[in-house]
């Protein structure tokens, strides 16, 4: 059973601000990934590390690759959902928002994000910050979604029981 319903169609396009849109992950936006979470990895560590132990320090290419086809099959499932947040000529990746389905009670979905760190407490970070709750509430049927990270720590998330 699917945790959305299954009528869902998941959003393939969303502009966030001027130049910046959101869109599913795809395995072939390896080439732009990898050096976006790669050139991040200190500060990705220090917000996922805990809950995901992502990105390890070690990843390759090719773990990049399998990771993000791992992605676009989940997408293409409806199990969760992991978009890109791209420029407009989707030259380059500039972080990414998460959608999945609550692996602890009190929530129907999980969502975070990240941008790059050249991009960390610029007005581009503020417009994503204020552009997925809103989307969430907007565009998704989650009645309880809750944002680990965000309006709780990861440390909170992770002692809820499972």
């Amino acid at each position: 059973m699917s945790w959305l319903p299954e009528d869902f169609e998941h959003p393939v396009h969303e502009p966030v601000l001027d130049g910046y849109h959101l869109r599913p992950i795809r395995a072939a936006d390896t080439e732009i990934d990898y050096p976006a979470v790669m050139g991040s990895r200190e500060r990705l560590w220090s917000m996922y590390g805990l809950p995901w132990s992502w990105p390890p320090a070690t990843m390759t290419v090719e773990q990049d690759r399998e990771d993000l086809a791992r992605h676009e099959r989940e997408i293409e499932a409806h199990q969760s959902f992991n978009y890109a947040l791209l420029d407009t000529a989707e030259q380059a990746l500039h972080g990414c928002v998460y959608i999945d389905p609550p692996e602890r009670p009190g929530a129907d979905a999980d969502i975070s994000w990240w941008v790059v760190d050249a991009l960390a407490g610029t007005t581009v970070e503020a417009a994503l910050d204020a552009f997925v709750p809103k989307w969430i509430a907007e565009r998704w049927r989650f009645a309880q979604p809750r944002y680990p990270g965000r309006e709780l720590s990861w440390e909170e998330w992770l002692a809820l029981p499972e």
